[in-house]
């Protein structure tokens, strides 16, 4: 299979959790622990003051109001935990092993690292995603490779999140890449990104060379009408 196909293949599947999340915090698709979490906390959550929210997104009043009204039912808590964040992703992914990109991806969601998801984590990367400007998406992306939040990407950093990708991709990726192949796409990456050729790619060397990247420039449009 070429890598072309292999890359439609991933987007549409990354679509289609986009639009799963989304119905997830609109309230058509409910979560597997919500009696737990219903136990687990007797108020029921409300969000920050919606003013503040809808300045910090790109969706209006009512659009916030009407994804906090079923998020809500699903989630009285107000949290997503990693685990249920996991199951959800899995459902996309059943030939591979998504476990390991969907905690990468939950980290990147989870601002507050407190280990659960509030829903102005998730409406704020979901506004990103979906409505946010080149230089907010290619910022998200960043900080997803960015594991430790140091403000640079190393390589071993880029190594674990593309061989997470390859394990997501499991049995639909023939044949499978061995290490060193994906190895040899990290070293890659680098020659191009890393321009002071320091060993580390900076959020400036990130943006200045995905913005020269028309691939990149046009994976970036992927959530457009995902919602």
């Amino acid at each position: 299979m070429k890598m072309s196909s292999r890359r439609r293949r991933c987007k549409r599947q990354l679509i289609k959790f986009t639009q799963h999340i989304t119905r997830f915090i609109t309230g058509t698709l409910s979560s597997d622990n919500e009696d737990e979490e219903q136990e687990s906390m007797t108020e029921r959550y409300h969000p920050e003051n919606l003013e503040q929210l809808q300045s910090q997104t790109h969706f209006s009043r009512q659009e916030l109001q009407l994804l906090f009204r079923g998020f809500k039912n699903d989630c009285p808590s107000g949290v997503v935990n990693e685990d249920t964040f996991k199951n959800i992703y899995a459902l996309f992914f059943p030939l591979g092993d998504s476990s390991k990109y969907a905690q990468f991806l939950f980290n990147a969601f989870d601002k507050d690292k407190n280990g659960s998801l509030s829903f102005e984590e998730l409406v704020c990367d979901l506004s990103v995603l979906l409505r946010g400007s080149t230089e907010e998406k290619l910022n998200w992306a960043f900080n997803l490779y960015d594991i430790n939040s140091d403000g640079q990407i190393t390589k071993e950093e880029m190594l674990d999140i593309l061989k997470s990708i390859y394990d997501l991709m499991g049995k639909s990726v023939h044949p499978r890449l061995k290490e060193e192949a994906v190895r040899q796409h990290v070293r890659m990456f680098f020659q191009k990104m890393d321009i002071n050729q320091d060993g580390v790619v900076t959020i400036e060397e990130f943006m200045d060379c995905c913005q020269k990247d028309e691939d990149i420039m046009q994976s970036l449009k992927i959530f457009d009408n995902a919602v």
